[in-house]
């Protein structure tokens, strides 16, 4: 909706509430906010004047209370409303900048099931001269200005690309410009949904274009109306309730005391749930208390009972689902996205909790639900006493991918006090970890959690009046303060109470009250300042996330209309800092972080930088918290340089490992004990509400990277007949001798190609490291290779002593000596390898025995028997037990060819005694046949006279 639109809705419902003044801008959240921006004021009252605003700055016409504003110069600008009576307006410094940034990209996307991509279609808009429904973000066309745009800057140069910002990739439009636009494929994701459409550097009238931030994933449905469905609310009178994907927070649900609501665009398009008749009564449909959205579809809260509302049906989930028919006190979902982590033990992770007084519950996909634990067990983990009390008081996911927090009400006499505890359950390593943290109060007193996105579990909680923080693992706490009424929110804001809380991945925290008055903080900041007032009282609010990381409100009016607005944080918070004149200690923060996650392998390390620069004689630094298993070193480096009164410190930080696993007693024990999950956060030592982006959250893995994998070059699936055919392998090819030959299946799916060898011809397979974005490098560390069905007859041209050994190698028919318990894929590999070219390792031995360990250089090949053909499958893995923490392997084929065989002595016997046979037999035929010619002209004379007889 437009900026006007709402003004309209909430001045015809501000008719009990206090006056106030808004702001807006053209370009969306309020991206572009300089001297070319025409910025919209707006007053809400009846008691307005005029505009106020300084001699640098014209007003269209300043007596209307809806009017346009335009600073020539950048700086800070006072602006209020002049009204009569004796109160006066608040007044704000708006921020105008002077940026060469005057264009934005316009994307919208096309969805293309049937192949699993999609269309984005890109051109760019001038917000100051844009159509109606670009600044509304509906257009499916550009607009004449946007067409000529777009044309002139392509032909100055301009071509845009999409940039996935997770995984690093590119995507360029298929084609040249057309009609004013680009299109640009791309495939489906879920593990790279965060997306920029960047462009060249190329200027029109000295003006650029901003790179735009998106998200896109595969394309999430809501739940369509059905008519003759009743609605589903929360209680009359309360506050708005959401949820929302940790994920993808533009898909988001809210509950109101009139209606449910639902979208997947931040509420540019929506609809509203409701359920069918007859399952729920009037009471319960409008007494929901709690909400949480999933793939599985929409959870809700209602008397203690938890129901779901899918795509296709409203069902209430009990024993049914291995869940409390009743007494459910609360649901919860993640707050913070992790999309990439390591799980050592679990297959998956959950993606809400659901708890009672007495039993914590966790929700996986597909509607699983596990009990993990109840006050007795933790109890008993705890060490307490049985004859005391423990509920839980509340439970919340922390900022750690693997993480829940338990808040436990502790009490022996629970008549007037509690005391609150909190204990921290890790899912992959079911470990329940009791944290240095106890509050007491009273009994009555319900507390909020909300974990901030850090490293270190930080926290802060709240109740009615106050907020208390919870920094650096529990260690720095107190109430949140303010510059007056000693941190009790609820006097500054007409004896409101806290409504929600919320922060971005940037540091900015808002608390909203009942009321929307509104406070601001960052994280590590005690104190807290007071917003200007941007929402009357009288309308049901609450405060989200975008896409693009921007916090947005969102209105529910009584008509049982929502309707979205951005909100301008950065603006309000430099207008009310401004006036405070606090500021920034450090002038410019700095580093080369650019990931969410980064994947260790086995001898991989990791180095970054982080940089500060302030003014000189204030001593700052780098802060780098870690918080996790302790399996890698940190080592830093500081740099520091001085100039003209101003200071930078870069300081490099470099994770690495040094563990050796060869030769080791327990080598799987060993991995485990040295992967894990590690969350960093670099920060500059001292932060204030005025800094820029502050902070620097990041997770290091361990393990084995799940992408990786390898492959023998010069095979493929591409390069011969696909099908599967049989072939014989005669017994006394195969390691076991069995009494029959074996007949094998030839899986072309899981085999591939053979590649045709002459028997003649020595083989050394060149093994290459892959992962999801291609070729990674040739590996070149020891690997082992054996045939899958069981042949044995081939061999390796190096011997022990030629490669090296000082004493006997390790051979396949000595693994599988040791490992007679094992499969034959199981017997030899990095657990249990051993070199020889030690005298301390090994025993000594004959060393002419094929050395059967290849690698990239040792020139060791497989050599084929000369006196058959064969087709040969063969398995390969890597032997090295420093290479990876991945069972790394693969398969080739090879078919020898060349041999002439050799004739079997049967046949060559029969073969001769038919041909002798033939032989005699032609000879004694022959005989009788000139025996008969002879006796003829024997018996008989030569010339026989003729006789002619006449006729008379």
């Amino acid at each position: 909706m437009s900026a006007s639109g709402v003004a309209v809705l909430l001045s015809w419902l501000s008719c009990c509430g206090s006056a106030l003044w808004r702001y807006y801008s053209n370009s969306p959240n309020y991206d572009i906010f300089s001297t070319r921006s025409i910025i919209k004021l707006e007053y809400e009252g009846t008691l307005f004047s005029e505009w106020s605003a300084p001699a640098t700055c014209s007003i269209k016409n300043k007596r209307l209370p809806k009017t346009e504003l335009r600073c020539s110069s950048p700086g800070m600008h006072a602006i209020k409303p002049i009204v009569s009576g004796p109160d006066l307006e608040e007044e704000r410094y708006l921020s105008v900048d002077n940026s060469h940034i005057c264009f934005l990209w316009y994307y919208k996307t096309i969805s293309l099931v049937h192949n699993l991509t999609q269309i984005v279609v890109l051109w760019i808009y001038d917000p100051e001269n844009a159509d109606p429904s670009e600044l509304l973000w509906n257009a499916n066309e550009p607009s004449l200005n946007s067409i000529i745009l777009s044309k002139q800057l392509a032909a100055l140069g301009q071509m845009p690309f999409i940039y996935t910002i997770l995984k690093r990739k590119v995507y360029f439009p298929q084609e040249r410009i057309k009609d004013g636009k680009w299109y640009v494929s791309i495939p489906m994701t879920t593990r790279d949904v965060l997306k920029e459409v960047r462009g060249n550097q190329v200027a029109f009238q000295d003006c650029f274009i901003a790179n735009s931030l998106f998200l896109l994933t595969f394309p999430l449905l809501t739940i369509p109306e059905i008519p003759g469905f009743l609605p589903i609310s929360s209680p009359r009178g309360s506050q708005l309730i959401a949820n929302w994907a940790a994920c993808v927070p533009s898909f988001v649900v809210v509950v109101a005391d009139m209606e449910t609501f639902q979208t997947n665009d931040s509420f540019h398009t929506w609809t509203r749930i409701r359920v069918p008749p007859n399952i729920l009564t009037e009471d319960e449909r409008h007494n929901v208390s709690d909400v949480t959205l999933s793939r599985d579809g929409i959870f809700f809260l209602i008397n203690g009972i938890l129901y779901l509302k899918n795509y296709n049906t409203f069902t209430r989930l009990g024993s049914n689902a291995n869940l409390p028919d009743g007494g459910i006190i609360g649901i919860t979902s993640r707050k913070w996205c992790w999309i990439n982590y390591l799980l050592k033990d679990k297959e998956r992770r959950s993606n809400m909790a659901i708890w009672t007084e007495n039993e914590v519950y966790l929700g996986y996909a597909h509607l699983k639900f596990v009990k993990i634990v109840t006050t007795e067990k933790l109890k008993g983990l705890l060490h307490m006493s049985p004859t005391a009390t423990l509920t839980i008081h509340n439970v919340e996911y922390t900022g750690h991918p693997l993480e829940l927090a338990l808040l436990l009400n502790y009490c022996i006499i629970c008549n007037t006090s509690k005391t609150i505890y909190l204990v921290i359950h890790n899912e992959d390593t079911v470990q329940w970890v009791f944290q240095d943290f106890a509050l007491n109060v009273s009994i009555d007193t319900f507390l909020i959690p909300y974990f901030l996105y850090s490293a270190m579990p930080e926290l802060l909680l709240w109740d009615k009046h106050r907020i208390y923080y919870y920094y650096h693992n529990f260690t720095d706490t107190g109430v949140l303060q303010t510059t007056t009424e000693f941190g009790n929110l609820s006097r500054l804001s007409q004896n409101s109470i806290i409504h929600n809380v919320l922060m971005d991945y940037y540091g900015n925290i808002v608390v909203k009250m009942e009321n929307n008055v509104m406070f601001y903080f960052k994280i590590k900041i005690k104190d807290a300042i007071k917003l200007h007032l941007w929402t009357n009282s009288t309308v049901k609010s609450l405060i989200s996330f975008k896409p693009s990381g921007n916090m947005y409100l969102i209105y529910v009016f009584e008509n049982g209309e929502i309707y979205p607005e951005e909100y301008p944080l950065q603006l309000e918070a430099q207008s009310i800092t401004f006036k405070t004149k606090e500021k920034c200690p450090y002038m410019a923060f700095h580093n080369d972080i650019f990931h969410f996650s980064y994947l260790l392998d086995k001898g991989q390390n990791l180095s970054l930088w982080a940089q500060i620069v302030y003014p000189e004689n204030i001593g700052l630094y780098i802060v780098v918290e870690s918080y996790g298993p302790k399996i890698l070193e940190i080592k830093d480096q500081i740099q520091y340089e001085i100039a003209l009164g101003h200071c930078s410190k870069t300081t490099t930080i470099t994770f690495s490992q040094n563990i050796n696993y060869e030769a080791v007693d327990d080598y799987f024990k060993l991995q485990y004990e040295n992967t894990g999950l590690l969350l960093v956060h670099v920060r500059p030592s001292e932060l204030a509400k005025t800094c820029p982006i502050s902070q620097k959250v990041f997770q290091i893995s361990v393990g084995c990277d799940a992408s990786k994998f390898i492959a023998v070059k010069g095979f493929t699936k591409k390069e011969c007949l696909q099908h599967d055919f049989f072939y014989i392998i005669e017994q006394s090819y195969l390691r076991d001798r069995p009494s029959k030959p074996l007949r094998v299946k030839y899986n072309w799916d899981k085999y591939g190609c053979p590649l045709k060898v002459d028997f003649r011809e020595k083989f050394h397979p060149l093994v290459q490291l892959y992962n999801d974005n291609g070729y990674v490098e040739d590996v070149e560390v020891n690997f082992i290779v054996w045939e899958i069905h069981g042949r044995d007859d081939y061999s390796f041209n190096n011997t022990m002593k030629k490669s090296g050994c000082l004493n006997e190698a390790q051979t396949w028919n000595s693994m599988i000596e040791l490992n007679k318990h094992l499969p034959l894929e199981e017997v030899w590999g990095p657990e249990n390898y051993k070199h020889c070219f030690s005298y301390a390792i090994g025993k000594p031995g004959d060393l002419t025995q094929p050395y059967e360990i290849i690698n990239k250089s040792n020139h060791n090949h497989l050599v084929w028997p000369l006196d058959h053909s064969g087709m040969y499958v063969f398995r390969v893995k890597i032997l090295d037990p420093n290479y990876s923490f991945c069972n790394l392997t693969t398969i080739f084929a090879i078919e020898t060819f060349g041999v002439i065989p050799s004739p079997n002595a049967y046949m060559v016997a029969a073969f001769l005694f038919l041909l002798m046979l033939l032989f005699f037999s032609t000879l004694i035929l022959s005989y009788f046949h000139y025996m008969r010619i002879y006796k003829k002209h024997i018996y008989e004379p030569l010339h026989k006279s003729k006789r002619k007889k006449k006729k008379n």
